[in-house]
């Protein structure tokens, strides 16, 4: 098994759920998977994390919550030990107010970082992101929201789904097709479009998304025709939006030098070099 794949796998393994859904992790458990042995040495860091999420405006209590658990010793007293509840969001802090000499250190921010995509986050939590990682976190919200447009356009008649698409590109590019923006961005043949774009960029093509499939389902749309004219339109009007608000125009905003596929592949090397 690969590097990444075994230690993605122990941050996975000392993740936990509660009652409501919602993943956490033990700051005992996620210390020796950090490489770190000494209890005192590591709430130093939680401590310095703690500061952080301050900092940021962003409550300490509802991140970082205090646990006690009973600790057997080698002479089976049970003794009351300090513990803390972590969101995904404290883990990250806690990784990048780690010590930077640690291998393991940036694998566990690129986990609990980047894999943020994965989840719904707070304004503030998105703004304190990198904007590659706002590129990751959007990408993967573009692709739920490609899948459910898809399920609903295929109720409403839509057997033609590459047309169907490009109609939405056409009114939000000013009559590019996907076909047309990866020339433009001078992407290889069947290069995906969507991992070649900067987070503004996606934030765009994710509202046009939105907006269609509840323009669908509102008017009860059931013609591939009428599908395809109502992408166009919500298109349109997205960029409409962009303009009145001063913004950049989705076919002016800059492409990003690394694709996010190139990105994770140069990921999974550095991670391999480690092993």
């Amino acid at each position: 098994m690969k590097e990444m794949d075994k230690k993605n796998k122990s941050f996975e393994e000392i993740k936990h759920i509660d009652e409501n859904g919602v993943e956490f992790w033990y700051a005992r458990e996620l210390m020796p998977v950090l490489q770190y042995s000494n209890w005192q040495n590591f709430e130093k860091i939680i401590d310095k994390a703690k500061i952080s999420c301050e900092n940021s405006g962003i409550s300490v209590l509802e991140h970082f919550i205090d646990v006690s658990k009973l600790s057997k010793r080698a002479n089976n007293a049970e003794v009351e030990i300090r513990d803390y509840e972590l969101t995904r969001y404290a883990c990250y802090l806690i990784a990048q107010n780690g010590d930077s000499r640690k291998k393991v250190i940036a694998l566990a921010q690129t986990y609990f970082a980047v894999q943020t995509r994965k989840q719904e986050i707070s304004e503030k939590e998105y703004t304190l992101l990198t904007e590659d990682e706002k590129r990751f976190y959007q990408r993967n919200l573009t692709k739920k929201g490609n899948y459910s447009l898809n399920q609903t356009a295929k109720k409403a008649g839509v057997k033609n789904f590459d047309k169907f698409h490009n109609y939405g590109y056409r009114g939000l590019y000013n009559g590019e097709t996907a076909d047309d923006i990866a020339k433009r961005k001078g992407l290889r043949y069947r290069e995906d479009i969507l991992d070649n774009m900067g987070s503004d960029e996606l934030i765009a093509n994710l509202f046009r998304i939105s907006q269609t499939e509840q323009k669908l389902k509102k008017d009860n749309i059931r013609s591939e025709k009428e599908a395809n004219k109502t992408h166009y339109n919500i298109g349109k009007i997205v960029r409409k939006a962009i303009k009145e608000a001063g913004g950049t125009m989705p076919e002016d905003l800059p492409t990003p030098k690394k694709s996010l596929k190139q990105l994770e592949k140069e990921n999974k090397k550095s991670l391999k070099k480690m092993g």
